[in-house]
Order: structure tokens, then C-alpha cells, then sequence
């Protein structure tokens, strides 16, 4: 009884100190208004890529100037392949395996680079750049690295000395505020950014999705992505779509995500030679088939790939071949070193793929194509509980939640076969080694300028006579 009467003391005591602590207090303002930041940062992001990206759209399909982005398209993704090497090292990609890499790198300076205010700033210049000339890109894995930047600068005015708590809240706001899907938000960063669950980080993570959320709704209101899907399953026969697409889904998100992997090895030992001008043949070749792809079929695979991906919800399937172009233009922007994430084009190939099987089976368009979805991201991702609440929050579709959990761990288990290496971890190891690298490099100077030093010392010492004896 002693003991407990102590230790309910405790606890008051503790939870007093907790209320009037001013230093607390502080970190604490300054912590939310990191988090609010994200919430309106993300909201501009958004507003400014789709109007980029609207407006690439309306001038390619402008009389005369149908074939301009043949030459606009390649001449955009070496200025930005340039801009993202030369000024803005680190912004290269969709920024999740920036962000992964930094939660590892607990004892570099910095976090290697990856996570800062000029990040931050040029991962959104360079990728509403991107957008506008026609890559095949997303916004959401940028504001994951926007995010997780603007919590690590707020972290260092609060004095909150938890870096990797920072970095999972920033990049689990930063998803939240970017979809509209706090839930998604939480659950990526506990599957994808940490690949476990930290005690000492859940509050961290959920106010900050909380407020970064209350930031978004503030300016945009209460949304659904997609719009509100009635896609329901009927019959016992709409389970072959469920198979079709969730074993289609996983085996065309593990090729995708092999070939990144591999060619991303491949570009990086081939470019290390003479790394400018290849790293901008690389940007020119990728700039060239994404043009070439969207004249070929009208402009459908420029961008993120919303329009179509929600007109497939509502009913109206894309070309047949439409998922496969997608695919293509969407891998070679994500190996092309301009910034730009995969999450919005990945949702769209697995929209087209889903309506795909659904023409063959002659099953409901809209349902298959939030199936696809569902099992192309897990696929891509290996992420399946992300894919699951992502695409259950952007569609209102919670009539079908058991068809798409089905889909996604089907879409997950056959990437799995296929690319047993997850994406964004094997993406984000380069970024890791090369920060090792800066950092034992460094050491090694700073050794050597201080063995110089003691060198050049003694030699003084040698060197000069001794007093001379009274």
C-alpha cells in the first residue's frame, strides 16, 4: 500500500513538472508548428503541381503544338536532372528512401544531407518542374521527404533531440496531408519508414498526423481523393477478379520494381565515371521515351495519371494497353535522377491494369480498377497494409474492404516470389553508403591534418636552438 501511495506521488509529481515545464512548452509550440507547416505546405504543393501539371496538359493538346513536348519533355528532364545535381544534391527521386536513409544515420552530421530546409525547397521546385513538361511523376513521395525536413529544422529550434521520432512523424504527415488519409499515414510509417512499432515515438507520429490533418481539411475540407466509389462484389464469380487482379497486380508491380533496382545499380557504377555528362544522357534518354509515349497516346500518361486512374473508378476503363505505357514512363522518370515520386502514377497503372482484367472477364470496370490499385501498389511497395487503408481512405470503397485486402496480400505475397528485395529499403542503401563514405572520408582528413600538425611541431621543436645556460 506504501509503495503505491509513493508511486501515485510519482506520477503527480511527474505530470505537474510536465504541465508547468516552460522548456517543455517550447518544444512543444514549436514541434506543432512543424506540423501544421507540413499540413499547409503540402496543401500548396498540391494546388501548385496540378495546376503544372493541367497546364503541360492543355499545351500539348494545343493546336500546332502537339509534337513540341518531343523537344520541351527531354530539354525539362536534363535541366532538371542538372538543377537536382548541381544545386540541389539529395532531392533525386521520390525522397522515401532519402528519409529512410536518414533514420539510419543517427551519427552523421546533418543526417547525411538528405533532410534539410534547401531540400525541402528544392524537392518541390523541381518537381512541379517535372510536372511541368509531362514526367510521369508523383508529389506524395516528395512531401514524405518535405515533411519528414520540416520536423527535423523544427526539432532543432525545439530542442526535441529524437531525430528518428521526427523523421517517421514528418514522413507519415507528410502521406496523411498529401492523400487526405491520416490513417494511411500512420501506417506507413509504422510498415514502410520504420518496418517496426516504437513506443516512444506513437505520440509523436499521431499528433502529428493529427495536426498536419486538421491543416490540410482547414484549406481544402473534409475530401475523398478519388471521390466516393459504390464498387461492390455481387456475386461468387467477382472473386476471379479478385484473383486476376491481385495475382496480375503483384507479378507487374515486381517488375517494376526489380527493374528499378536494377537499373539504378546498373546507372550508378556506369555514370561513376564521368558522372555529369552521364547522369544528363540518362536524364535526355528517359526525357525522350516519356515524350515519345505521350504523343503516341495523347497525352494519357503525362503526369501523375489521377484523371485516369479516377475516371477507371467511376466506370470508364483507359485504353487496354494504357497500364503498360504508364508503367514504362513511370520507371523511366523514377531511374532518371529528376526529383519526383511513384505513389500517384503507381495508383493509376494499377487502375488501367485492374479495368484491363475486367474487360477480359467482362466484370465491373470500377471495382477492378480499386482491386488493381490495390494489388499493383502492394506489389510495388511490399507495403500491403499501406496499400490497403490508402486505397480504402481515397475511394470511401468500405463496402469492398475484404476484396481489397484480399488483392493487396495476393498483389504483396507474388511480388514477394518474384523481387524479394522491397523497393524504397533497396533504394535507399546507396544513400546510406555514400553518406558513410563522406563521413569516413572526412575523419580521415581531419586525421591527417592533425598528424601534419604534430609533424610540423616537433619539426619546430627540433629546429630551434636551446636557451642558452647562464
Amino acid at each position: 500500500m506504501t509503495a503505491f501511495r509513493f508511486s501515485r506521488v510519482a506520477m503527480l509529481r511527474r505530470s505537474r513538472a510536465m504541465v508547468s515545464s516552460t522548456r517543455l512548452w517550447k518544444s512543444r509550440l514549436v514541434f506543432w508548428t512543424g506540423a501544421l507547416a507540413i499540413g499547409a505546405i503540402s496543401v500548396g504543393f498540391a494546388k501548385v503541381a496540378d495546376f503544372a501539371q493541367r497546364t503541360f496538359a492543355a499545351f500539348s493538346q494545343t493546336e500546332g503544338f502537339h509534337y513540341a513536348p518531343l523537344l520541351i519533355t527531354p530539354l525539362g528532364f536534363v535541366l532538371c536532372a542538372y538543377a537536382a545535381w548541381r544545386y540541389f544534391p539529395g532531392t533525386q527521386g521520390s525522397g522515401i528512401p532519402q528519409a529512410i536513409a536518414a533514420r539510419h544515420l543517427r551519427d552523421v552530421p546533418d543526417r547525411g544531407g538528405m533532410l534539410s530546409l534547401r531540400i525541402a525547397v528544392g524537392k518541390i521546385l523541381l518537381t512541379v518542374a517535372g510536372l511541368f513538361c509531362g514526367a510521369s511523376i508523383g508529389r506524395e513521395g516528395p512531401t514524405v521527404q518535405v515533411g519528414a525536413s520540416i520536423m527535423m529544422l523544427s526539432g532543432r529550434f525545439g530542442g526535441i533531440a529524437e531525430g528518428r521520432g521526427l523523421i517517421l512523424a514528418g514522413s507519415a504527415a507528410g502521406i496523411a496531408a498529401a492523400f487526405n488519409t491520416p490513417l494511411a499515414g500512420i501506417v506507413f510509417a509504422i510498415e514502410e519508414m520504420s518496418r517496426s512499432y516504437k513506443a516512444r515515438t506513437n505520440g509523436i507520429v499521431l499528433s502529428t498526423v493529427i495536426i498536419a490533418g486538421v491543416a490540410s481539411l482547414a484549406f481544402l475540407g473534409n475530401y475523398t481523393y478519388f471521390g466516393k466509389s459504390h464498387a461492390m462484389l455481387d456475386q461468387a464469380s467477382d472473386w476471379v477478379l479478385v484473383l486476376g487482379c491481385g495475382l496480375g497486380g503483384g507479378v507487374m508491380g515486381a517488375v517494376f520494381s526489380r527493374s528499378v533496382i536494377a537499373i539504378t545499380r546498373r546507372v550508378r557504377r556506369w555514370r561513376s565515371v564521368t558522372p555529369r555528362s552521364r547522369m544528363l544522357l540518362v536524364a535526355l534518354t528517359a526525357g525522350i521515351v516519356t515524350a515519345v509515349i505521350g504523343v503516341g497516346y495523347d497525352g494519357e500518361t503525362w503526369g501523375t495519371g489521377y484523371e485516369q486512374a479516377r475516371s477507371a473508378i467511376e466506370g470508364e476503363a483507359p485504353p487496354a494497353t494504357y497500364f503498360l505505357v504508364k508503367l514504362i514512363s513511370t520507371l523511366v522518370a523514377t531511374v532518371s535522377g529528376i526529383p519526383g515520386g511513384l505513389f500517384a502514377p503507381s495508383l493509376s497503372v494499377g487502375a488501367g491494369l485492374g479495368s484491363t482484367v475486367a474487360l477480359a472477364l467482362g466484370s465491373d470496370v470500377g471495382l477492378a480498377a480499386i482491386l488493381g490499385m490495390a494489388a499493383y501498389f502492394a506489389g510495388v511497395t511490399q507495403a500491403p497494409m499501406t496499400a490497403i487503408v490508402i486505397i480504402i481512405e481515397m475511394t470511401g470503397g468500405h463496402d469492398i474492404v475484404v476484396p481489397v485486402m484480399a488483392a493487396a496480400m495476393l498483389g504483396y505475397g507474388t511480388s514477394r516470389v518474384i523481387s524479394p528485395e522491397p523497393l524504397y529499403a533497396a533504394l535507399s542503401r546507396p544513400f546510406i553508403a555514400d553518406a558513410l563514405r563522406q563521413l569516413r572520408a572526412r575523419e580521415a582528413a581531419l586525421r591527417a591534418a592533425e598528424k601534419a600538425a604534430e609533424a610540423a611541431m616537433e619539426q619546430k621543436n627540433t629546429e630551434t636552438p636551446p636557451p642558452a645556460q647562464g
